[in-house]
């Protein structure tokens, strides 16, 4: 039970600081290749243009697990798997254009085919294209993404 409760609580932080965190730091190369950016819609509004991407968070498997996300909101919720949010992110400044934004789903854990806990398998996709997932749950990473 303690393990659950300590590894409830790093999700927790690491939801946090990511939501949190600042970009003053060294420079880091967690860039995304070309292809993986997906076209953004462009609409021209009164002082300039504005990007517009669709961007879901998905947590796959069956039962109820916790989820934290970073998407219009950071939150935690209680659901019911499969799960899935939708919102349409706006970008509207120059810096948010070149930097991005940052959007992450941190999938809560689930009992495996073993009957031991794993974290759920987590997707987003941006503009109907699959940009980050944490390979069916093998991995102990989050679903992370920068939206630009």
């Amino acid at each position: 039970m303690r393990k659950i409760i300590m590894g409830a609580a790093l999700v927790l932080t690491t939801a946090l600081l990511t939501g949190c965190g600042s970009d003053d730091g060294p420079a880091k190369s967690d860039k995304p290749a070309a292809s993986t950016q997906p076209k953004a819609k462009t609409e021209s509004g009164d002082g300039g243009s504005e990007v517009k991407h669709e961007v879901t968070l998905e947590v796959l498997g069956t039962g109820t697990t916790s989820v934290y996300y970073n998407l219009d909101t950071n939150k935690m919720e209680q659901v019911q798997l499969p799960w899935r949010k939708t919102s349409t992110i706006t970008l509207t400044t120059d810096a948010e254009k070149k930097a991005g934004l940052g959007v992450s789903v941190v999938p809560g854990s689930v009992t495996g085919p073993d009957g031991m806990m794993h974290a759920a398998p987590c997707v987003i996709t941006v503009d109907g294209k699959k940009v980050a997932d944490n390979q069916d749950g093998k991995s102990d990473k989050m679903c992370e993404f920068k939206v630009k």
